[in-house]
């Protein structure tokens, strides 16, 4: 635990120069992207998987694991564990404050993938909400002060 609080108390941000720190700020928005699409295709195979498996799942442990072995829900699973990791990767580089709401926008791919790759139903207000987060992420992402910039890996 020591180790641990001396450590990070110790980081401090690096000087960096403005070419350093567009770079920065272009590769954590990379990984926002890589994030982005790794979350959203994961759910969307976890939803075609679990759809096409006969019973609802519950408490039955057995269930879940007859379930993964569909290959859509498998990938869902694998994307969504690298979805885990490379937003370990961005939390790494950028302020939690900055990083929550823009990746928010994953909402949006849910809701457009849930209507035009699951045929589900999206009424008015789950598109007013959609149209909100968009607006939100806009206004987080476009802040002069973001922490891609300051801390060059």
């Amino acid at each position: 635990m020591f180790e641990l609080s001396r450590s990070i108390s110790t980081m401090q941000p690096a000087v960096t120069t403005p070419e350093a720190a567009r770079r920065a700020g272009a590769g954590v928005y990379g990984i926002v992207l890589a994030f982005l699409a790794s979350k959203a295709i994961g759910n969307l195979g976890i939803a075609v998987g679990t759809k096409r498996f006969p019973q609802t799942l519950g408490l039955d442990p057995m269930a879940y694991l007859r379930a993964m072995a569909d290959p859509a829900l498998a990938g869902g699973i694998i994307l969504l564990i690298l979805a885990l990791l490379v937003r370990m990767a961005l939390l790494s580089r950028a302020d939690l404050s900055f990083v929550l709401p823009v990746t928010a926008i994953g909402y949006v791919f849910a809701t457009l993938l849930g209507k035009f790759v699951l045929g589900e139903y999206v009424s008015a207000a789950r598109w007013a909400g959609t149209f909100m987060i968009v607006a939100g992420a806009a206004l987080v992402g476009s802040d002069d002060h973001k922490t891609p910039g300051e801390f060059v890996p």
